[in-house]
């Protein structure tokens, strides 16, 4: 039989088996980093727990003694189905149960054994149909390059286009195919006792899938509405990340990649503070930077000040500003800001856009609406490098004003920003607003400094500023605050005063790991 089967059908399912181990592999990291946050720890934990458990699939296959090829297409058939399914099935867990680090690498621990069990007995079936030498060579390079197929595929085509429970099916499928395809490339070698059986089971766990792809939308919307509250009116997977926009009583919510953003309730307490204070320090700035807030909400209000000529956007994902521009109820809580003829808007990654040349005028004022430090690429954005390149952008009387985190649940995370700003040059003044969503929200307004001067916290305020400031007679429809409440932003309480720090280097990152230990498994 082996000998009447084209060579190249065998090798393509070596392929397609190594292709699919690989997926889920990735299917488990992009997963755990979206759920539980800090992408390089989770995927490093992932890919460990994962080559492990390939090397116990491969160490047990040589108890396997009799029925090779029936082994072989029931490991298949298991794979499709737990592989396949695993990815809905734990987000649909992810909110109703306290184990669910258990159950997450459980099922990459089973995965893996399987996987690990598909070479050495393919391997074994092959053995006596082809040259040890060659054998090993042309398997080999086949599974390796199944494993470029998959680190090429998943980030370029497949999460962006099908997203993570679509793929997991997908793949599912691929491996039932092969199964089922085994049962007939193999049908010397398996008894013919069962082997309709085993055709029945892998006809059932291609069905399963194929439910299961029709079906996803639904299972991905269930997980979610389950994981984040509310009925969710938008969806939508970018190269970048899972966006999604629910509805409740109280608004409706923005959430990347399962992290809260805005509850359109409550967002003009924090937009207002992180604006104003800069703006009525920056009086008169006619060229506003602002990096982050795809939303368009920070940009709402910098358009309350006539003095502003331009304003340049630059966020990453052109799905986010997209969003901000044509789902109507964003687009009218930002009051289509992103279509104003003074914002130019840039999709491109912030940390590659701070180091262009670029001829044009600097920049009298900088707004940094950044996630939350959550993992590595979005702490890059919080190091003294960045903001030592972005100082190369602004004229010397330029403001800069960043978003913190909570000075009160995150106290360490919020100085870590502070003192990065410090050690890179800038001097710092720290300030807070209560956003009922978040609570206690921190910010920093800051401004160059000679580098020549030491900065410490008792000047904390700019020689050139009047701090705290007082709020322009120019703004009009702000909903929070006034002349009263700007100067209470800067009053800082006894729980909240500064604590010692190391500031955020990119070569380590130390405010990932505060972050991730003052937060835990908080959604921000």
């Amino acid at each position: 039989m082996m000998n009447r089967a084209p060579l190249w059908l065998l090798y393509l399912n070596v392929l397609v088996i190594a292709t699919c181990g690989l997926v889920y592999e990735l299917v488990a990291g992009t997963l755990a980093s979206y759920l539980l946050g800090d992408s390089v720890t989770q995927f490093s934990l992932v890919i460990g727990v994962y080559l492990s458990a390939l090397g116990a699939g491969a160490w047990i296959s040589q108890y396997v003694h009799t029925q090779l090829a029936r082994v072989f297409i029931e490991v298949e058939l298991a794979l499709a189905l737990i592989g396949g399914f695993s990815t809905p099935l734990l987000f649909l867990a992810f909110p109703m149960l306290d184990w669910f680090h258990v159950l997450l690498f459980g099922s990459v621990i089973l995965i893996g054994i399987l996987v690990g069990l598909e070479l050495p007995l393919l391997m074994r079936i092959l053995r006596e149909h082809l040259e040890f030498s060659e054998l090993i060579s042309r398997v080999l390079a086949f599974d390796y390059l199944g494993a470029l197929f998959a680190s090429l595929l998943f980030p370029i085509l497949l999460v962006p286009r099908l997203g993570l429970t679509r793929t997991a099916l997908l793949f599912g499928l691929l491996n039932a195919g092969v199964g089922l395809w085994g049962t007939y490339l193999l049908r010397p070698l398996l008894s013919s006792k069962g082997i309709d059986g085993l055709r029945g089971r892998a006809f059932l766990v291609i069905g399963m899938l194929v439910i299961g792809m029709i079906k996803a939308d639904a299972l991905t919307t269930l997980s979610e509405e389950n994981t984040l509250g509310g009925e969710i009116v938008y969806a939508d997977s970018s190269p970048y990340q899972r966006i999604v926009v629910t509805q409740s009583d109280r608004g409706f919510q923005l959430y990347l990649n399962g992290h809260l953003q805005f509850n359109s309730v409550d967002e003009y307490r924090y937009h207002e503070a992180l604006v104003h204070p800069l703006m009525s320090v920056c009086q008169n700035a006619s060229r506003v930077l602002v990096l982050g807030g795809g939303d368009g909400l920070a940009v709402r209000e910098i358009l309350r000040y006539p003095s502003v000529e331009s304003i340049t956007l630059v966020d990453l994902d052109p799905a986010m500003t997209r969003l901000a521009t044509r789902f109507e109820p964003l687009a009218r809580l930002n009051q289509n800001a992103l279509s104003s003829a003074k914002v130019e808007v840039v999709n491109q990654d912030a940390f590659v856009w701070v180091n262009e040349a670029d001829e044009r005028p600097a920049y009298d004022a900088v707004v940094i609406d950044f996630p939350d430090p959550g993992n590595y690429s979005v702490g890059k954005l919080y190091t003294t490098y960045f903001y030592q390149r972005l100082r190369k952008r602004l004229t010397p009387e330029a403001g800069v004003a960043v978003q913190c985190t909570s000075p009160l649940v995150a106290p360490q995370s919020y100085w870590c920003i502070l003192h990065t700003l410090r050690a890179s040059g800038y001097q710092v003044t720290p300030y807070h607003a209560a956003v009922p969503t978040f609570g206690v929200w921190g910010f920093a307004l800051a401004r160059i400094i000679d580098e020549e001067r030491i900065v410490d916290e008792t000047h904390s305020s700019s020689e050139r500023w009047s701090l705290p400031p007082t709020l322009s007679a120019d703004v009009e429809g702000l909903r929070f605050l006034n002349e009263s409440t700007m100067p209470s932003l800067f009053d800082l309480p006894a729980d909240q005063q500064p604590l010692d720090v190391p500031p955020n280097r990119l070569n380590d990152q130390n405010l990932i790991r505060l972050y991730d230990t003052e937060w835990g498994g908080r959604t921000t």
